[in-house]
Order: C-alpha cells, then structure tokens, then sequence
C-alpha cells in the first residue's frame, strides 16, 4: 500500500500560524534582539510565547528563511541585463609572503 504523501509545508507540526513563526524569526534575526527581547515585544502585541519557542524556531525555520531570501535576491539581480558574480580581489598568503 502506498504511503501518503508528505505536505511540503516547514510548518505542518506547528500549532502556530506560520505569519507568527516568520515574524518571531525575523524579530530575532533583523534586529539582533534577544530571546527574552523578542518574548517580551511578542506579549505587548498580545502573543504569548516563551523564549525557548523563539530558539527552537530559529533553529528549525532561519536556514529555511535564510535560503529563500538569497533565492529572491539572486533571481532579482539576474533581472539586470549585465549581471554577473565577479571576484575583486585576492590574496593568498604563501610561505608568509602575500602574493
């Protein structure tokens, strides 16, 4: 018998709505507060949940948001006509020296 198939949502084991999850990660994350920080302005706003949730939520969702924002920013640039990656400049140290 085939086995049902998975949703492809990060966020089916949550009871919270993934809007809370994402705000609470980008709290943490945008503006470098922390856990308590973002517990604290999350319960001025009327939600109730405990720093350690924040923590579990940024380990579980930031990589997941992270890959999404560079996603979105690469496929932006690609938009431009002339883009490209290039690299500067590079220096390599051998035997001390840099060359």
């Amino acid at each position: 018998m085939p086995r049902p198939r998975k949703s492809a949502s990060p966020f089916r084991n949550f009871n919270s709505a993934p809007e809370v999850i994402r705000l609470v990660v980008m709290m943490y994350v945008r503006f470098a507060l922390s856990l308590r920080n973002v517990e604290d302005l999350l319960a001025e706003r009327g939600i109730d949940i405990c720093h350690e949730t924040v923590r579990h939520w940024w380990n579980r969702f930031g990589p997941i948001f992270a890959a999404d924002i560079k996603r979105q920013r690469i496929s932006w640039m690609r938009g431009f006509g002339q883009w490209r990656w290039h690299l500067d400049e590079m220096y390599v140290k051998l035997n001390g020296e840099m060359v």
